[in-house]
């Protein structure tokens, strides 16, 4: 008997429509529980309304049969209910538009970014109402990263709006084959409203240049979230600095240019991601120690030589990707964080970071300071921080806060 691809649930028959339901907005969902998170999961679904397809935009009512909000529907994926609105108001497409619209002005009007920076995050996914939508400008080029069929469906009507708001031509879309997969998106639909973007792009941020490259280049091809952070570490930085997991050099160049620090080492093991970072240095008309390698088996060779830094940046990549690996990733993170912690000075700054969202600030900042005692090591907190104003967090989806930084005197 052949097996059914991986990503196809097996098919139950369609549950009745609940009395009543008839009077019901159309297309509509209703939920089998309450719940005020966007993502709605498949055993929270209860009877959908026979009209309604994958991509829609449906009506959501509760289990009582009560106006509850608006969402996208796709009903074989993964998440098959994402809600984009709470309430009893009616809600369409012009409100989604609107919720674009206000995602925009957030960034031009209220924070001002196009005045000290052409890199920074337009659209935050649920944290502006906008679920699976992605997208950083990049200069005169945006950098998307759809994650669901409702987005792309209607991605071909928001570029225009999006390129006429902000003053850019190109664009750049990423779709991960996997995740399209599961939606149900098809790739080769990709939507042209303008010129295809170019392979990388030149950007400014805080008096540094840098090259981003959107064919080699992590997620949408730069860490525009560490703005804020590497211009504090431009401030505090001192000594001798080891970058650890410098993917392209955002810590390095900062220490080096706005601190003023001699002796910057970077270290990371993307070979592609070293290059990049020594085409940033060259940008900035500097040089820096770069060193493709293991940050683990490099550091413990380090440790082994007695090398010790004054300042210490430890930005590893996602380590907690889902639930099921979290024992994996955490010991992950206490690894690298026990061997940053030994190449710092005693009076030496520490800056560590995460980007799994799994991982809650407060785990975090327990996992920084029990690794640090257990090397016989006390941690001066000087600050938590986050990424800038513009990655917001909505309040019903904490764990959109995925970014978390420690910054901490060694002692």
């Amino acid at each position: 008997m052949p097996r059914p691809p991986f990503n196809r649930r097996p098919t139950s028959a369609p549950k009745p429509p609940p009395p009543g339901s008839e009077d019901w907005a159309r297309p509509w969902a209703q939920m089998k529980y309450f719940s005020f998170h966007p993502a709605i999961f498949p055993n929270m679904v209860g009877p959908v309304s026979s009209d309604a397809g994958p991509g829609d935009l449906v009506n959501i009512y509760d289990k009582d049969g009560f106006p509850f909000g608006a969402g996208f529907l796709n009903p074989k994926a993964r998440v098959p209910l994402r809600v984009l609105h709470h309430g009893k108001t009616a809600f369409g497409e012009a409100d989604l538009d609107a919720l674009l619209m206000r995602a925009i002005e957030l960034r031009k009007d209220t924070l001002k970014l196009d005045a000290e920076t052409e890199a920074y995050r337009v659209v935050h996914s649920d944290a502006d109402g906008l679920s699976g939508l992605i997208v950083d400008r990049y200069a005169d080029t945006l950098s998307i990263d759809v994650t669901t069929l409702g987005a792309w469906r209607r991605l071909r009507r928001w570029l225009p709006i999006l390129h006429a708001e902000l003053g850019t031509e190109f664009q750049v879309i990423r779709v991960d084959p996997n995740i399209g997969l599961m939606e149900g998106m098809r790739i080769g639909d990709v939507p042209e409203a303008s010129e295809p973007g170019p392979k990388s792009v030149r950007v400014r941020e805080n008096g540094l240049r840098y090259l981003v490259n959107f064919e080699d280049g992590h997620k949408t091809g730069f860490f525009c979230d560490q703005r804020d952070n590497r211009e504090k570490l431009g401030k505090l930085a001192r000594g001798r600095v080891l970058d650890l997991c410098t993917y392209t050099g955002g810590f390095a160049l900062a220490a080096k240019v706005l601190a003023g620090c001699e002796d910057v080492t970077g270290v990371d093991l993307d070979e592609k991601s070293i290059a990049q970072a020594k085409q940033n240095a060259n940008l900035n008309q500097t040089r820096i120690n770069w060193t493709h390698g293991d940050a683990f088996t490099w550091s413990r060779q380090m440790i082994k030589n007695g090398e010790l830094w004054d300042t210490v940046v430890l930005d590893p990549p996602k380590f907690l990707h889902h639930r099921d690996n979290m024992d994996e990733g955490i010991f992950k993170y206490r690894d690298l964080n026990a061997l940053a912690i030994q190449m710092v000075k005693r009076g030496g700054l520490f800056v560590s970071c995460s980007c799994s969202g799994l991982l809650s600030t407060d785990d975090f900042e327990e996992l920084v300071i029990g690794t640090a005692h257990r090397q016989g090591r006390k941690l001066q907190i000087l600050d938590h921080t986050g990424p800038g104003l513009d990655h917001p967090v909505m309040s019903n989806c904490p764990e959109s806060r995925y970014l978390k930084v420690v910054w901490a005197v060694v002692v």
